[in-house]
């Protein structure tokens, strides 16, 4: 007998199940390999599609964009050609005058005030010689030097001018309409005192400007922007402001600039260097007209790049001195013609000689345009120091 253990045979239906699985897993391997690159494909087909559908939307936008942007240039353009067509040329007589200091200085005699004769006039007395003038031109601007306020808070200075609110009812009756505060007496009774002056100034729908403040009046449909400037302190330091100050303009579609500058030394009859300097860089830099007061006599007036320069007005309506020893004025006038391409380059300007007062010998505060020989006189000395301003060295 064997007794060595058997050899266990495998079944033949055991063999047959075995395969079976294993063909079955593989075919199941195949499908899941299948159903995972059909699912790749159909994701980076539907990536595809996206992707495409998205640049396609991208290029009928960018279509449409710039569709859009050639109609609009097209409507300004022909717009633009309407706006010429329309445009007939615009003729502006501007009047400049200077110093215009309505009121008094607490330590002067009250009988031989403005403020004296304003009580016993009234406010239309003092610009009834010039108002026919200035009723005939289309903007007059003048120096408001001094304060309209009731404020006791005097500065610590030599001289310091206020008078009440109603005074500014001198230059509405005289047809001014607007006016530069840039100047050494403009701040004589403290921040109050200036406030207030704007406001009595506003009340009588009167425009004001200066120092930061800019303005842009509607004159016969033409933008005029009024630029202030105070130079006494600052000198040329001030070609910032000046430069700013235009640029705010124009922005604001400002057609004529004009500069107003509080400048120069008293009695001083030539401009100094900073006169020149500045008032030159502002016709540089786009202004029409530059004016300047503060020496308190007549400067001459240069033409500079086809555009002129009246270094100083002298004073006008003015009540910081009963008895001055020069009381020769002007009125600068300058009429200006605005076309679509502009203002143009005609200079057509009037020069009216004044005293500042109607009678001989004292100041009765009521400026006067001169007459005969001595129109002439006044006319003869603003030429001659017309001819001493230094001419710039190309």
């Amino acid at each position: 007998m064997n007794d060595s253990p058997r050899k266990r045979i495998a079944r033949p239906d055991t063999a047959r199940r075995n395969a079976a699985l294993q063909k079955k897993m593989r075919q199941q391997k195949i499908r899941r390999q299948k159903a995972l690159l059909i699912g790749i494909g159909l994701l980076l087909l539907f990536l595809l599609s996206m992707s495409t559908s998205a640049c396609i939307t991208r290029n009928r936008k960018a279509k449409e964009a710039a569709a859009q942007a050639e109609q609009k240039k097209a409507k300004e353009k022909e717009a633009k050609k309407e706006t010429k067509k329309a445009f007939d040329p615009v003729s502006l007589t501007v009047s400049v005058v200077g110093d215009c200091t309505l009121g008094t200085d607490e330590a002067f005699d009250y009988s031989t005030s403005l403020n004296a004769y304003f009580d016993n006039y009234g406010s239309s007395y003092f610009l009834q010689n010039v108002k026919p003038i200035f009723s005939a031109d289309d903007l007059t601007i003048a120096n408001f030097e001094g304060t309209l306020t009731e404020s006791d808070a005097r500065e610590d200075k030599t001289f310091a001018f206020k008078a009440p609110a109603s005074f500014a009812k001198i230059l509405t009756d005289g047809n001014v309409e607007a006016v530069t505060t840039a100047n050494n007496h403009s701040h004589d009774y403290g921040e109050q005192g200036f406030t207030d002056t704007l406001n009595a100034l506003e009340a009588e729908g009167i425009t004001h400007f200066g120092y930061d403040e800019t303005a842009v009046m509607n004159i016969k449909g033409i933008k005029v922007g009024l630029v202030g400037i105070y130079e006494l302190k600052d000198h040329l330091e001030r070609t910032q402001q000046v430069k700013d100050n235009i640029a705010k303009v124009k922005a604001e579609g400002a057609q004529l600039v004009i500069v107003i500058f509080h400048w120069g030394n008293e009695k001083e009859e030539v401009p100094d260097s900073n006169q020149m300097t500045l008032g030159r860089l502002a016709i540089d830099e786009g202004a029409d007209l530059v004016c300047g007061h503060h020496p308190h006599v007549l400067q001459g007036i240069e033409t500079y790049k086809g555009k002129n320069i009246v270094y100083s007005l002298g004073n006008f309506c003015f009540g910081g001195n009963s008895a001055p020893s020069d009381m020769d004025s002007m009125i600068f006038q300058q009429t200006f013609t605005i076309t679509e391409n502009g203002v143009q380059a005609d200079n057509v300007t009037n020069i009216i000689p004044c005293s500042i007062s109607s009678e001989y010998g004292y100041n009765n505060y009521q400026p006067t345009p001169a007459e005969g020989e001595e129109a002439q006189r006044i006319q003869n000395k603003i030429e001659e120091r017309s001819a001493m301003i230094p001419v710039k060295e190309s």
